[in-house]
C-alpha cells in the first residue's frame, strides 16, 4: 500500500491555447477516445490507491463540479472565485490536502500507466528529509506534443536544476509530482505559478526528479487534441 494517499488534480485553467475548443467547455472535460481527460486522470489516481483527491476549478467550475458528481470516487471540490494559477490553486486547497506530502496531477495530458505505476514509483522514491518536491520527468525528445524547450536538467543524484546557456534544460515535467506542504509555508493564497516554488526548492537543493518509464502526451493545443487518438492507438494506450 502506498504511503501517500492524498492528491490534487489541477482543473482550473481556461485553456487559452486550446481555443476555440475551450470556449464552452473546460479543457479537462474534453474527451479523447470517448473519455474526458478529467476522468482519465481521476481513474488513474483512484487505481493508484489515492483515497482523498481534491479537484480545483475556476473557469466554468459548475461543469467540472457536475462531472465530479457523476463519479463515486473520493473527490473533494475546491472552487476558485478568481484564477489562482497552479501555485495559488494548490495553496488555496491546502486545508483540504492536509499537512503531509501529496500528489499533484495536471488535467491536460495523457500519462501511460506502467508497472509499477508512476504513482508507486514516485512514492517509493520520495524522501521527506531531502525533498520538498519530486517531479515526474521525461526527455523532451520523448514527450509527445510538448512543443517547447525543456524545463530542467536532471543531475546524477536525482536533483533537478534549471538549464543554462552552456547546459540547456533537456527534461520535460510531465504533469505528476509529489509536493510537501512546507513548500507553501508563509504564503497566503494568491495567483502565482508553481514554477516560483520550483525555483525556491531548486535553490535549496530540494527539487528532485524521477524519469518516467512510459509515454506521455501533452494535450495542450487543438492540433495535439486532434492527433492524440491516433497516436494513442498506435502506442497501445486505451
Amino acid at each position: 500500500m502506498m504511503s501517500i494517499t492524498t492528491g490534487m488534480l489541477l482543473a482550473a485553467g481556461r485553456g487559452e491555447r486550446m481555443r476555440p475548443l475551450t470556449d464552452t467547455c473546460p479543457k479537462p472535460l474534453l474527451e479523447i477516445s470517448g473519455r474526458s481527460m478529467l476522468d482519465r486522470a481521476l481513474d488513474q489516481m483512484e487505481a493508484a490507491g489515492l483515497t482523498r483527491i481534491v479537484v480545483n476549478a475556476c473557469y466554468r467550475a459548475g461543469q467540472v463540479e457536475q462531472a465530479l458528481a457523476t463519479r463515486n470516487g473520493p473527490c473533494l471540490f475546491s472552487r476558485e472565485s478568481e484564477a489562482l494559477e497552479t501555485g495559488g490553486g494548490i495553496c488555496n486547497a491546502l486545508p483540504l490536502l492536509g499537512d503531509k506530502p501529496f500528489f499533484v496531477m495536471n488535467g491536460d495530458g495523457v500519462l501511460e500507466n506502467t508497472d509499477p505505476s508512476p504513482f508507486a514509483r514516485l512514492a517509493a522514491a520520495w524522501n521527506s528529509a531531502r525533498m520538498d518536491a519530486l517531479l515526474l520527468v521525461l526527455p523532451v525528445a520523448k514527450a509527445h506534443f510538448f512543443g517547447s524547450p525543456g524545463n530542467f536538467r536532471l543531475l546524477p543524484d536525482g536533483r533537478l536544476v534549471h538549464g543554462t546557456q552552456e547546459q540547456p534544460a533537456d527534461m520535460a515535467y510531465i504533469g505528476l509530482q509529489i509536493l510537501h506542504p512546507r513548500l507553501f509555508h508563509g504564503i497566503a493564497p494568491h495567483a502565482f505559478p508553481l514554477r516560483e516554488l520550483y525555483a525556491k526548492a531548486a535553490g535549496a537543493g530540494r527539487l528532485f526528479g524521477l524519469t518516467h518509464t512510459g509515454t506521455w502526451l501533452h494535450v495542450g493545443t487543438p492540433k495535439a487534441y486532434a492527433e492524440a487518438p491516433a497516436l494513442m492507438e498506435h502506442l497501445g494506450i486505451p
